[in-house]
């Protein structure tokens, strides 16, 4: 099996401290990113430990597949304890970062400890330095950027930044990288803000080889072929589409369309693209680098995400509006899906729908913890009873969009996500709309049939976040493709898949999460749902409670029986 190579490079900020170690059991049981960054962490991370602790670690990690040439491999994996859910997560973000770290010649880094005072912490093949920068207190992402490519010759492309919403340790902060990347789920960037780090830097000569198989070029040219409307409008292809099937969350959840969706929709995005986006070695290049000619606003997107989350969910109905509260989510260091249904929230409390003015102006205040944005930096779960809404959040994280409510079975996999309610843990939603084959579709309503088909998304989605592989090249790297890249039977790749996400719940089941997570602000609007969930956790060989049972995992991060 093709895994990732070179050893682990431990940093403690707060000693100033730099270790090397072999890694090579786990990688032969890891392929790379998610599944390495698990298996150390569920290791290493106390399972009591405070999430903005010095004690919590953060994991980056590529794959085998970022010594490939082909498109769908321009990504890197972070894990860490959550802020916003307060269980193990990981995140992957895409750009041109992931060929600068395979550089270092490590297979992954891990962050731990606490600085006194604010660093920038430089990684590279002969080394590793820390720099004060006590100048770049609050400074924006695009503003840190600019600093390093000026004091030290390295573009935003060898980078992860944190914004001021990271150092201000905003629950759902994000990491940025290549500026407009981000691993934006769970508060991540708030791990590395409690630590004291701005940013870190990659660069090196020292790759190790890892040899992928000649499909690679198959699969990147037909990428460089396709015609796919994501080529054009990315994910907000989708916006018309899941609105008319009453799939898109608006007004803070309150309704399933959207009347002004034309406004702010896929079509609306392509006209505002200027020119081509991507990642690294990708021919596919959805990403939407968006400009406003009125008004010379350029951000990169929004995808489909932050159209429902800073546009039907929060009542606006204008794209360049969408595009700003985008840009400043970028530049602050905000996830735009949970920042986006914060602000939702406070809007509906205020019945302010609709009132870019003041969505702008609190996504500020969030960032800095400013006034009510102080309270809304803990996040919805948190803070819903201070602002008289509902809580709609799944383990303490806030919705994205494709809502349950019509896609029975996308509602079922944001229940079961150990992630919390993230559409990209198992992905099931394309097959209830469907946007896949439709001998392999589901209908929309009940539960009935999909728990075996979640959990065999949710393993394969452990193998995409540790190869590393774009969840995009769905339509490109088929289970057989998926299995010959990584020089593997598909079975045995469902088989660490599936013990990385025992891993994930067996942590979690140490900080006290059982059935009573696995719950939805409207699981009694699903057919079958109780009995969807059983059938889930059995599937999984799992206590009927939602815990792994005693022994299944042990110290080492493979099965007990192994």
């Amino acid at each position: 099996m093709k895994h990732v190579q070179g050893p682990l490079c431990t940093i403690d900020v707060g000693e100033r401290s730099v270790e090397t170690e072999s890694v090579d059991g786990l990688l032969e049981r890891s392929v790379g990113g998610r599944a390495l960054g698990t298996r150390l962490a569920h290791d290493r991370i106390p399972f009591d430990a405070d999430p903005l602790g010095p004690e919590n670690r953060l994991y980056l990690a590529t794959g085998p597949l970022q010594h490939s040439t082909m498109s769908f491999t321009g990504r890197m994996s972070a894990t860490a304890l959550s802020p916003l859910t307060d269980g193990l997560l990981s995140s992957n973000a895409g750009g041109f970062l992931s060929r600068n770290f395979t550089g270092t010649g490590y297979s992954a880094l891990e962050v731990t400890g606490s600085s006194d005072e604010l660093l920038v912490v430089h990684v590279t093949d002969e080394g590793v330095e820390f720099e004060s920068v006590p100048d770049l207190a609050e400074a924006t992402v695009f503003e840190t950027c600019e600093y390093i490519e000026d004091e030290h010759g390295l573009g935003a492309e060898h980078t992860v930044v944190v914004g001021p919403a990271g150092e201000n340790e905003v629950r759902f902060a994000s990491i940025m990288t290549s500026k407009e990347r981000a691993f934006g789920r769970g508060g991540l960037g708030a791990v590395l803000g409690s630590k004291g780090i701005k940013a870190i830097t990659f660069d090196g000569d020292s790759t190790n080889e890892v040899e992928i198989p000649p499909i690679q070029m198959e699969i990147h040219g037909e990428a460089a072929q396709s015609d796919h409307i994501m080529k054009r409008q990315g994910t907000s292809s989708v916006a018309s589409y899941a609105d008319s099937v009453e799939a898109l969350p608006t007004r803070y959840f309150s309704e399933l369309s959207f009347e002004h969706i034309d406004d702010i929709d896929g079509d609306r995005i392509e006209e505002k693209k200027y020119k081509k986006g991507t990642c690294s070695a990708c021919a596919f290049a959805c990403k939407l680098p968006t400009k406003d000619d009125e008004t010379g606003l350029e951000t990169e997107g929004p995808e489909y995400e932050t159209l429902m989350a800073f546009g039907s969910n929060s009542g606006v109905d204008d794209i360049v509006d969408v595009m700003k509260s985008n840009k400043l989510c970028d530049e602050l260091g905000l996830d735009t899906i949970s920042a986006g249904d914060v602000v939702a929230a406070y809007l509906a409390s205020e019945d302010e729908f609709g009132n870019a003015e003041l969505i702008h102006e609190t996504v500020e205040k969030i960032a800095y913890r400013e006034g009510i944005g102080d309270t809304l930096a803990e996040g919805v779960d948190r803070v819903h009873d201070e602002l008289g809404v509902e809580n709609w959040t799944v383990k303490g994280m806030e919705f994205s969009a494709h809502d349950g409510r019509t896609l029975n079975g996308q509602g079922l996999a944001f229940a079961t996500s150990n992630r919390g309610a993230d559409h990209m843990y198992a992905e099931f939603y394309p097959y209830e709309y469907p946007l896949v084959d439709a001998e392999d579709a589901f209908e929309k309503e009940g539960v009935e049939g999909k728990p075996p088909k979640i959990v065999e998304l949710e393993n394969v989605n452990v193998i995409k976040d540790s190869a590393v592989l774009c969840k995009f090249s769905r339509s490109f790297v088929d289970e057989e493709r998926l299995a010959t890249l990584l020089d593997a039977d598909y079975d045995e790749l469902l088989e660490i898949g599936s013990e990385i996400v025992a891993l994930e719940r067996h942590f979690n089941n140490q900080r006290g999460f059982d059935r009573s997570d696995d719950a939805l602000p409207y699981d009694d609007q699903i057919p079958g749902f109780e009995e969807g969930l059983e059938e889930y956790y059995a599937e999984r060989g799992w206590n009927d409670d939602g815990t792994v049972p005693d022994g299944a995992v042990d110290g080492g991060g493979v099965p007990a029986d192994d």
